[in-house]
């Protein structure tokens, strides 16, 4: 739901329509993209979490306007991270996004990719941190301050936690085990760095900037100096109510021994261990937080604050601990929903909007704002008639993926995964369960709900151009009946 005040405000900019065209001829607006990485939508004090601390992504939500429901399409890649940047900056869904991957410069060079659209509207474009997709930065923007790799390289002593108190090996405060202080600066400060000395020379110019600013944080290994570890003591720590010590599924859907991500915590998990990666991983995300609110200040002291949209997401979520898992590569909220918040012009402040999105429709609500037409290739949606008080979803479903061990959907209501290799559905009513903990899969009066589910999975296959084949015996005799009627 919308508040009357955004209809409003929408009005008064013009925007039902081609909004953002009318914006922009009056004066282009300045954009500000802040990017996360492994940041779970539930990890903002603002947005309900009370155990982290969060006062400028706080401020950021008091301002403008959450996206509760903002959703990671999938992955064809244990690297999350990979495919999610690939379809943000290329406007592809993920299979497509797929397909281009390697050809990431070609669609630079064509000027199809997300910066080089904002330099064709007129647009100084900035990069800064973690990148993590094949085009090259220094081609791909005006000016790069500096290009991260997909996380920053672990030692041996860090590189998760051993089954033998975990303390006696590793501090996560500690620059002798490289990580996020190699350099000698943190790499959270660094982007904070980069970020303020760039808008105080935007101060001076008068063309408009789009900032594509990506830490790497809150990705592992989670460190931080150690006063902000010291704010969450572990054993205060409250483990997530879907805590499992092992999940049942694990090896089938990819997310066993093998994977890099779940060893970062010893099998089978213990509270302790959730406790202690949790505390990690709230004090990165409030360490990066403080860097956050350097930039929004420094925005502040351009001049430039009154007309420039800030954008805040993140590439995925993050299971630690959740249902037995420390990864991303599954399909619970978790780790496919992420914290998205728009603040801009007319933008109501402290609004929701709950319509299901993907975060990479922040591609194509900046293209709007910046005076063009939406190209061909990019299939997501700008989220300006959303923001300007309409209330029709932009999606039937939200359509989730990972390899060809997981397929989702997700309506407002429910959601149905599928494990093709464990021959197993899950279903969970997220109404009275948002937290998915209990699977209806098996219920009798489940099998008419997942025939549907599975058929709108199967039609959203067709139109994202999956073609992995998901007719197989399940856990449910639903399943025996004429599903692709």
């Amino acid at each position: 739901m919308i508040r009357p005040l955004l209809l409003l405000a929408a009005l008064a900019l013009g925007w039902m329509g081609p909004a953002a065209t009318q914006l922009r001829a009056e004066e282009p607006p300045n954009i500000l993209f802040v990017f996360a990485d492994d940041q779970s939508f539930s990890t903002i004090a603002a947005l309900g979490n009370s155990e982290i601390e969060t006062p400028n992504l706080d401020r950021l939500a008091r301002r403008g306007t959450v996206f509760s429901h903002s959703f990671n399409m999938g992955s064809w890649s244990g690297a999350v991270c990979v495919a999610s940047r690939t379809m943000l900056n290329s406007g592809r869904s993920v299979w497509r996004a797929n397909e281009i991957y390697r050809a990431a410069d070609r669609e630079r060079a064509e000027g199809r990719w997300w910066s080089e659209l904002m330099k064709q509207a007129g647009y100084r474009t900035y990069m800064t941190g973690k990148w993590h997709v094949p085009a090259k930065a220094d081609l791909s923007f005006d000016v790069v301050a500096d290009v991260r790799g997909g996380m920053p390289k672990q030692t041996e002593a860090g590189y998760g936690h051993p089954a033998e108190d975990p303390r006696e090996r590793w501090s996560p405060s500690d620059p002798r085990y490289g990580g996020y202080w190699e350099g000698g600066t943190h790499w959270s400060e660094v982007v904070g760095n980069h970020a303020t000395d760039f808008l105080a020379d935007a101060s001076k110019r008068d063309e408009p900037f789009f900032m594509y600013i990506a830490f790497n944080a809150p990705h592992d290994p989670r460190q931080s100096p150690q006063a902000y570890v010291d704010r969450y003591p572990a054993e205060k720590i409250t483990v997530p109510a879907s805590f499992q010590s092992l999940y049942p599924f694990k090896d089938a859907i990819g997310c066993g021994e093998s994977l890099r991500d779940e060893r970062l915590a010893p099998f089978p998990r213990t509270p302790h261990d959730v406790q202690i990666h949790r505390q990690e991983y709230y004090a990165i995300i409030t360490h990066m937080d403080a860097q956050i609110g350097r930039i929004l200040d420094a925005l502040e002291d351009s001049g430039k604050a009154d007309n420039t949209w800030i954008f805040f997401t993140a590439d995925h979520g993050l299971a630690c601990g959740e249902h037995g898992l420390m990864g991303k590569q599954n399909l619970y909220d978790h780790s496919v929903r992420v914290p998205f918040v728009v603040v801009g012009p007319g933008v109501p402040s402290g609004a929701t909007i709950e319509t299901p999105v993907y975060l990479q429709d922040v591609m194509p609500t900046t293209l709007e704002l910046a005076g063009l037409d939406k190209p061909d290739h990019v299939e997501f949606h700008s989220l300006l008639p959303l923001l300007a008080g309409e209330t029709h979803s932009l999606y039937p479903a939200i359509y989730g993926a990972y390899l060809d061990l997981q397929r989702s959907i997700r309506t407002e209501r429910y959601k149905l995964i599928v494990y093709p290799k464990a021959e197993r559905v899950r279903l969970y009513d997220l109404q009275d369960d948002p937290q998915e903990l209990r699977d209806l899969a098996e219920q009798e009066s489940s099998k008419p709900l997942i025939q549907t589910l599975y058929r709108q999975l199967k039609a959203l296959q067709k139109e994202l151009g999956d073609d992995l084949e998901l007719d197989f015996v399940a856990n449910t005799d639903a399943f025996g009946l004429p599903l692709n009627d």
